[in-house]
């Protein structure tokens, strides 16, 4: 598999009134004895796909809730929020700033926030030294028989508080690019509605696809992928 490119800069689009809320403000709590326990069991590594780019952490408020894949979020188990790989998926991660690795599952979607490609758990952030500092460049590994290119993605453009402003930028993005649909994210301090436009069968693709939304729009887009589970929870 080719390797994916470091993670590009993103940014929130003009009008978008999403912001990061998972990582570098979250108070360090007690560990838990499950953490050692749901420890996921590395694999061999899939040869040649990997990236590089920021990873950040997350817990409270969002330890508790439900993830993108239906699971309860455990911050105490190892586990992972990226964008575009598909659920499941064993990944090795390494903090580049010291060498030390961690081994997580896919269960979310995120970080939807500039420069960082992953999100970990709090399991997994202290086990690389990552919760003092928030961020730090990672290596990101994908373990297995995995290939994260098959299936659909889509490039959101944009997120809003009210969902008049969600509706009003669909509009205007349908006379041009079809399917253009809203996404109901429900934060733990209250609904966010995501702008995405189109379906597309090659991560690529989409990737060329956000460029021509950024170049000829002014947008910012994050290519995510397209769950089974979207339109019903984020």
């Amino acid at each position: 598999m080719a390797s994916r490119p470091p993670g590009q800069p993103t940014s929130a689009p003009p009008g978008t009134e999403e912001s990061a809320r998972r990582s570098t403000d979250v108070p360090e709590v007690a560990p838990s004895p499950r953490a050692r326990r749901d420890r996921p069991v590395a694999a061999p590594a899939a040869v040649g796909y990997n990236e590089k780019g920021n990873a950040s952490w997350y817990g409270e408020p969002f330890n508790g809730r439900r993830a993108s894949n239906g699971e309860i979020y455990d911050m105490y188990k190892f586990t992972a929020a990226h964008r575009t790989l598909p659920f499941d998926t064993m990944v090795r991660v390494t903090n580049l700033n010291n060498g030390k690795s961690t081994t997580v599952r896919i269960t979310d979607r995120g970080p939807f926030v500039q420069d960082r490609i992953i999100d970990l758990s709090l399991a997994a952030a202290r086990e690389i030294d990552l919760v003092g500092p928030g961020v730090a460049p990672v290596r990101v590994e994908v373990l297995g028989n995995v290939d994260p290119t098959v299936g659909f993605f889509t490039v959101q453009v944009g997120a809003f508080r009210d969902r008049g402003n969600a509706e009003r930028l669909r509009d205007r993005l349908n006379a041009s690019y079809s399917p253009t649909f809203i996404q109901q994210y429900d934060a733990p301090d209250g609904p966010f509605f995501r702008v995405r436009v189109g379906r597309i069968s090659s991560e690529d693709a989409a990737r060329q696809f956000g460029e021509q939304l950024r170049s000829r729009g002014g947008f910012s887009p994050f290519v995510v992928r397209l769950d089974q589970e979207t339109g019903k929870k984020p």
